[in-house]
């Protein structure tokens, strides 16, 4: 047998049938029992099955068709991902209504008569007619029950339709035992009209909670129309219509005026403004001008552009959006495995409980029937379909409005956790400052040329994409100096670089590590001390000769604060937050920002010459002093100290690596962005203690005025029907939520 390294990946199956809380746990046991899969999340709002494999072997692969053959075996229909989301796109707002429409004609004469007894007046049916009207209710638009409830019944578990297909069974042979065995010209009270309304007020509920769901995925749907079908395609023939899944990476697109950008790219030919609002929630629409990024899914405006294609398929930034917004409602908050435990041992209680009043009332000297109606409404009111949707359709609602507004949501762990945060911790350039440092200042070491040695520098820099190496680039540009050619080039992490150039040894860092190396700083001892006060990041230009290390440049370099930086964080001080700024820049320069930040560096908000290797460890200082700490960040040099937080929110302006090691992403990279994301988890989370709070105390009190005699079936139909209702529109409530 071949072995093979194992490689998990994950696979997205619908699940058709799902009613409750239990459901969800017997498709997540009958998914992991197979060979292969290491996780299995369910969620019953997007009726998504969202499932991690390993591969093992290359004989014990997995595969979909085994998964849903699992899912199938459980009493549940698994369908394709993209065939789940087409059918819920196609839906109308009516879609599903034709069984509750037929349950409501067959039942309303059932009722209608009870109205009678109001007036003492005896309009009841003949008992033919109740059975001719209830049965086709019991039997045919309950039949999805009795399929379900035996599926479970055989799994030994239980779920909302054994409670339904046992309540209402018992009242329909209740009722056909008291009219076959009723004297002849006797009209006993018969339970037909209880037992076939509940099963309709059960579908209408059902019903009503599958519109509910529906607007919980609008999000996801507004993202995926965002995606144009088509492009148009520059050739040397001249443009052409082609689908945009034919668009390779290099290709030239036109965008005319007023269309979306169907793909990432550079812009080579025309200005124009962009609206990024569905992307990034900024409603003023953006210049953009030859050579700048153009993201797809975003709106042109009156200019015709030519752009090159740099982003095709799942790897363009609409693409990973979608792609998070979709694993944050697929997965479980910590809190949701609670009430998985307490659903996996909810309804065999209830049925002990079932029994225990219908034994109860006998025991009291109730009459059969009377004890079996007070049974069959304990097993009505009781089932945990609020309990399964508490949770899930408040984190579908608050990653979606979330979304919506340019803060992306990774996971559910991160939107349960940031209300919690106490202590944020933010990385300064690119995050709290523009990240497009200048060179204001460069001073050259005695008996050194000052363009001569700018020129060294620059080629030193010329290869890396760094902030300051492009300040240093861009100065030498602007004063049309030529760079050299640049020999074994060498990174020392944190530090600088070293390089060859014309014969050169050079270093190029920070003075700290040039002052290691042996170079005497006091060349400059008359600059330093009023550039760092400037709030200036100062680094130095040095040959390494047989002599030693010689100076030979001191640049200090320029930032600016972030528009709306320094308002942002003083909204975060109102929340009774503790702010820290960590910077690798010198403490003069990094407390000189700190302070045009309104931060104060006296009270230890400023942690400064931190290189980035040691952001984690100043992470882990933070969370040791017993509080939950969020991290913001946006470079690659961040991602550690990203994943290292309780939350980490990256810059959407920065790298991929932060953005996959956060668990939050803000959009438009604007510090504003992170009281509102932090609002958001606090709204969601309570959304959810809400929910949980209601499903929880409908059982707790139901269920005994049940068992009393104080419900009957119907109301108790009713009831679960509503419990389920009110849970989803509490949820929906956060589609009003603005930051």
């Amino acid at each position: 047998m071949t072995q093979i390294k194992n490689q998990p990946h994950t696979v997205d199956i619908g699940v058709g049938g799902m009613t409750c809380a239990s459901c969800v746990a017997r498709v997540e046991k009958a998914l992991l029992k197979v060979p292969g899969v290491r996780l299995a999340t369910v969620n019953l709002a997007t009726e998504m099955a969202r499932i991690e494999v390993t591969t093992v072997d290359t004989t014990a692969v997995p595969t979909e068709a085994r998964l849903r053959r699992a899912i199938r075996d459980a009493g549940y229909e698994p369908r394709v991902k993209q065939a789940a989301e087409d059918e819920a796109n196609a839906h109308s707002a009516w879609t599903g209504f034709a069984p509750v429409a037929w349950g409501l004609a067959l039942s309303t004469p059932l009722v209608l008569p009870m109205l009678g007894s109001l007036w003492e007046q005896h309009w009841m049916l003949p008992a033919w007619a109740q059975f001719a009207l209830a049965t086709p209710v019991q039997f045919i638009l309950g039949a999805r029950f009795y399929k379900a409830g035996w599926h479970a019944l055989k799994a030994l578990t239980g779920n909302m339709d054994l409670l339904v297909s046992l309540g209402t069974t018992a009242g329909w042979m209740l009722s056909v035992w008291l009219w076959w065995s009723a004297p002849d010209g006797a009209m006993p009270h018969l339970y037909f009209e209880g037992s076939a309304v509940v099963i309709t007020l059960v579908l209408l509920g059902k019903w009503l909670e599958s519109r509910a769901k529906r607007q919980t995925t609008e999000a996801i749907r507004a993202l995926h129309a965002l995606r144009p079908d088509h492009a148009h395609w520059l050739s040397q023939e001249g443009e052409a219509d082609v689908p945009v899944d034919e668009i390779r990476v290099g290709d030239l697109i036109v965008v005319r005026p007023g269309e979306r950008l169907p793909l990432d790219g550079d812009l080579q030919e025309g200005a124009t403004q962009v609206d990024e609002s569905m992307l990034t929630g900024e409603p003023l629409p953006v210049n953009k001008s030859a050579g700048a990024r153009l993201t797809g899914g975003s709106i042109n405006g009156e200019g015709r552009v030519v752009m090159r294609v740099t982003a095709v398929g799942h790897e363009t930034v609409l693409s990973h959006i979608i792609r998070l917004v979709e694993d944050a409602q697929a997965a479980k908050a910590p809190i949701q495995r609670l009430v998985d435990k307490v659903a996996e041992v909810f309804v065999p209680v209830v049925l002990l409980l079932a029994l225990l009043t219908w034994v109860g009332w006998l025991w009291a000297g109730a009459h059969f029937e009377t004890a079996l109606i007070h049974a069959v409404a304990v097993l009505v009111i009781a089932c945990p379909c609020a309990l399964g949707l508490a949770t899930p359709v408040a984190i579908m609602a608050g990653t979606g409005v979330a979304a919506k507004h340019g803060i992306l949501i990774k996971d559910a762990q991160a939107l349960e956790m940031a209300h919690r945060v106490q202590t944020v911790a933010f990385d300064k350039t690119g995050t709290l400052t523009v990240g497009q440092p200048r060179l204001n200042a460069h001073v050259p070491a005695p008996g050194q040329n000052e363009k001569q040695t700018l020129a060294w520098a620059a080629s030193v820099q010329s290869g890396s994409e760094h902030p300051l190496a492009l300040a240093v680039t861009a100065a030498a540009k602007a004063q049309g100096l030529d760079l050299e050619t640049v020999l074994n080039m060498r990174a020392v992490p944190g530090k600088g670089v070293q390089a060859s150039v014309g014969g050169r040894q050079l270093l190029l860092g920070s003075l700290p590590w040039l002052q290691q190396e042996g170079m005497d700083a006091q060349l400059w001892a008359a600059d330093l001390p009023a550039l760092q006060a400037q709030g200036a990041s100062v680094s130095a230009l040095a040959e390494r000769t047989p002599q030693g290390v010689q100076g030979l440049l001191l640049m200090a370099f320029g930032d600016e604060p972030k528009p709306g930086a320094a308002q942002a964080l003083a909204d975060l001080r109102a929340r009774g937050l503790k702010l820290v700024m960590i910077s690798g820049d010198n403490r003069s320069a990094a407390e000189a920002m700190a302070r045009r930040l309104g931060l104060r560096p006296e009270n230890g908000e400023v942690l400064a010459e931190v290189l980035p290797g040691d952001k984690v460890a100043a992470v882990q200082q933070l969370r040791s002093e017993g509080r939950v700490v969020a991290m913001v960040g946006d470079g690659v040099n961040d991602a550690p100290a990203l994943a290292a937080a309780d939350v980490g929110m990256a810059m959407g302006n920065g790298t991929d690596v932060a953005m996959h090691a956060a668990g939050i992403t803000l959009m438009r990279g604007e510090v504003a962005l992170v009281a509102a994301a932090l609002d958001i988890s606090a709204r969601s989370v309570a959304k959810i203690r809400q929910n949980l709070f209601w499903a929880f105390a409908y059982n707790v009190a139901g269920i005994p005025l049940a068992a009393l005699g104080y419900l009957n079936p119907m109301v108790a139909g009713a009831a679960m029907a509503l419990s389920s209702v009110s849970v989803m529109a509490n949820a929906l409530l956060l589609k009003r939520w603005k930051p």
